[in-house]
């Protein structure tokens, strides 16, 4: 197993460790066009303002570890790519969104496009459709706080990716920590 690209997006920083990219940004509403005119991403994401916060990081920093690791994807090309994903909260935080609206409508009906992020998949869902990936979707939830993740240890989410890849369920591994306030992303390859 090789780690072939790693893209990551912090408070107002984001960047790309083999390329050797850091750059700032203000807020995650700007950093989409940035990417876009940086062509980390390759094409727009669609909704991606109706993205909750979790949902725009994946999807940027997967863009970037993408990019990062020479992949290109495309819209009419999918490609048998696995992602898994994994963070400290699930969903918690778009759920009582989902529910304050529903709060505020009377308790009748809360918005569909809220309602879509109240699984904790959600963004690894967003993310895929995006990149066009066919493989299989995970996420992964540990009882236990993880550390921070680093590419030479041996995360649990590491270790998920390298099963994925030995046992031939695909041959390319994009592997993220995501909350709304950070995102990294391995692209982990055979």
């Amino acid at each position: 197993m090789i780690i072939s690209g790693i893209g990551w997006v912090a408070k107002e920083k984001y960047g790309c460790v083999k390329r050797k990219i850091r750059r700032d940004f203000t807020d995650i509403k700007s950093l989409h066009p940035k990417l876009q005119n940086e062509s980390v991403f390759l094409y727009p994401v669609k909704n991606f303002g109706r993205f909750d916060m979790t949902s725009k990081m994946s999807c940027c920093a997967g863009a970037l570890a993408l990019h990062d690791a020479g992949i290109k994807y495309s819209e009419k090309h999918k490609q048998d790519i696995a992602i898994i994903g994994t963070n400290t909260d699930g969903c918690l935080k778009s759920n009582l969104n989902y529910f304050k609206d529903y709060v505020q409508t009377g308790r009748k009906l809360a918005r569909g496009n809220l309602f879509i992020y109240t699984l904790p998949s959600s963004f690894l869902a967003e993310a895929s459709i995006h990149f066009g990936f066919q493989g299989p979707l995970l996420y992964v939830g540990f009882p236990q706080k993880q550390k921070q993740i680093r590419a030479n240890d041996r995360s649990p989410l590491l270790q998920y990716a390298e099963g994925i890849i030995s046992r031939k369920e695909a041959s390319t591994v994009l592997a993220m920590k995501v909350d709304e306030n950070k995102a990294v992303c391995f692209v982990i390859k055979r």
